[in-house]
């Protein structure tokens, strides 16, 4: 009953910037935390970035001062502010965020969206 739906992803240069968004919609009662996964050819899917209900957040060290994640709550959305670019970026980005939906409000279940595709060139 949850659906995840991600935009902003594009080719850019090397060095450029994109802004990834991510929208939660559906049955939501709550939202415990929403991060960015990415997956490249031949790689596992990797965290990207993850923000949690409190507002911490962590990053994987290969974005650290790179990339920002941030958050609107009344939205329901998560965003990526993608600077610095480098061809390694290039991947698959996927939204997840952990949900508590339905009848049962007690624990959250995990989300995805489809994905969308960051391309940076060289």
């Amino acid at each position: 009953q949850v659906q995840l739906v991600e935009s902003g992803g594009g080719l850019v240069q090397a060095g450029g910037s994109l802004r990834l968004s991510c929208a939660a919609s559906g049955s939501i009662f709550s939202i415990n935390a929403m991060g960015w996964y990415r997956q490249a050819p031949g790689k596992q899917r990797e965290l990207v970035a993850v923000i949690i209900s409190g507002g911490s957040t962590n990053y994987a060290d290969s974005v650290k001062g790179r990339f920002t994640i941030s958050r609107d709550n009344a939205k329901n959305t998560v965003y990526l502010q993608m600077n610095s670019l480098k061809p390694e970026d290039t991947a698959v980005y996927y939204c997840n965020a952990n949900v508590v939906a339905g009848s049962i409000r007690y624990y959250g279940m995990d989300y995805w969206g489809k994905g969308t595709l960051v391309t940076v060139s060289s």
